[in-house]
C-alpha cells in the first residue's frame, strides 16, 4: 500500500533571510540545527520583528515524504502535533500533499505545536533553532503498525534521537520493520545529532539498516575520523547500502557492492535549506520504482540542486514531474 511508512518531527517552519553578524548578534551557531526552549524562540522572533518570514510547515523527514509524494509515490507519515492552528495546519498541509497520517485517526492533545526557526544566509547555509513542542513527544503510540507493514521501506531521521520517546519511537519502528520484513532506511539529520548524540544514533540503528542517509560532515563525525574514505568505510559497518551527499560535489551511492559516484548538477544555490531531505525523497521514490541506485542518486541530485535554486524546502509537484521527465 505504501512506498514509504516515514516516522519523524513536525515542524511549522518559520523562514528568514539573515546576515552571518546578525546570527553572531543573537548568538546562535551558524550552520546547524540547536535546540531551543519556547522562551529562547520567542525571543529570538521579537528580536527579528520587522523582518520578513516565511511560513511553512516542515520537519526533516516530512519534506522527504513530501518529495516522495509529489513525485508519484504513496507515503504515510507518522507525527505528533497539538491541538492547536498551528497543529491544524500542519495536518492540512500533509493531506493536501498526498500523504496519510496517523493525525487522521489519533486525536490531538493539548499542548503546543512544534516550531523551527530557519536561517538563510548569503552563502546560501541554512542555520535551525527549533523548539520541538509537544514532537518531542513522539512515541511508539503514534506508529501505526497495520500501515507499516504494508510499507517497502520505514524512514526514519536522526532528530528523534534528541527526545527519550522519540528514539523509541524510532527504535520500535525500525524493530517492527525489520521483523515485518519492510526495509529500513535512516537519516543522520546534522551534523549535531552526531557530535552531540552519537551513542543515540548508534543504539536506534542498532544491528544496521537497510539504507543509511548522511552528508559528508555528518558522515565523517560519526565515524570519529577527518577523511572521506574512512567515514565510508565506516558506514559499510552500520548499513547494507547507503548515499553520501556532498554539496555542491555531487554524492556517493552504494548499492551494497559497488561506490558510485553520482555527478554534481550545477547551479547557484541561494538557499540549501530541505536539500538532504529532498535528496532523500528522491532517492526512495526512485529504489520503490524500479530504478538503479545510480539512477536514483541521479534524479535525487537534480531534485537537491533545483530545491537549492530558491527559498524554501520543497519543490512544487510541477517541477518535480518535469525532473522525472530528464
Amino acid at each position: 500500500m505504501y512506498d514509504v511508512y516515514g516516522i519523524g518531527n513536525a515542524l511549522v517552519d518559520m523562514e528568514y533571510e539573515v546576515t552571518p553578524e546578525q546570527l553572531a548578534e543573537l548568538n546562535i551557531e551558524k550552520g546547524v540545527m540547536t535546540l531551543v526552549d519556547e522562551h529562547r524562540q520567542s525571543e529570538i522572533t521579537v528580536h527579528l520583528q520587522g523582518v520578513e518570514c516565511k511560513k511553512a510547515s516542515g520537519g526533516s523527514a516530512a519534506n522527504t515524504l513530501v518529495t516522495l509524494s509529489q513525485l508519484g509515490g504513496k507515503g504515510y507519515y507518522a507525527c505528533k502535533v497539538a491541538n492547536d492552528p498551528t497543529g491544524g495546519f500542519f495536518l492540512s498541509d500533509l493531506l493536501e500533499c498526498g500523504l496519510d497520517t496517523n493525525l487522521q485517526h489519533q486525536p490531538r492533545t493539548e499542548g503546543v505545536t512544534g516550531k523551527c526557526l530557519v536561517f538563510v544566509t548569503p552563502d546560501a547555509d541554512r542555520t535551525m533553532n527549533t523548539f520541538l513542542g509537544i514532537s518531542a513527544d513522539i512515541s511508539p503510540a503514534e506508529i501505526d503498525s497495520t500501515a507499516l507493514a504494508q510499507a517497502q521501506y520505514l524512514y526514519t531521521e536522526g532528530y528523534l534521537v534528541t527526545s527519550p520517546t522519540g528514539k523509541d519511537a524510532a527504535i520500535t519502528g525500525l524493530n517492527f520493520a525489520r521483523d515485518a520484513g519492510v526495509k529500513t532506511s535512516f537519516s543522520l539529520s546534522d551534523p549535531n545529532m552526531a557530535k552531540f548524540f552519537r551513542d543515540g544514533l548508534l543504539e536506534i540503528i542498532g544491528p544496521g539498516v537497510d539504507l543509511l542517509f548522511a552528508n559528508e560532515a555528518e558522515a565523517m563525525t560519526l565515524a570519529g575520523v577527518e577523511d572521506r574514505e574512512g567515514a565510508i568505510a565506516y558506514l559499510k559497518t552500520l548499513a547494507r547500502t547507503f548515499a553520501v551527499t556532498l554539496g555542491p560535489a555531487g554524492s556517493l551511492v552504494f548499492d551494497g557492492e559497488t561506490l558510485h559516484e553520482i555527478e554534481p548538477m550545477p547551479v547557484k544555490a541561494i538557499d540549501t535549506v530541505g536539500a538532504g531531505d529532498t535528496y532523500a525523497g528522491a532517492f526512495l521514490y526512485g529504489i520503490t520504482h524500479g530504478m538503479s541506485y545510480p539512477e536514483a542518486g541521479t534524479l535525487a541530485s537534480r531534485a537537491a540542486a533545483q530545491v537549492v535554486t530558491q527559498y524554501g524546502p520543497r519543490l512544487t509537484p510541477e517541477v518535480l514531474a518535469t525532473l522525472l521527465q530528464v
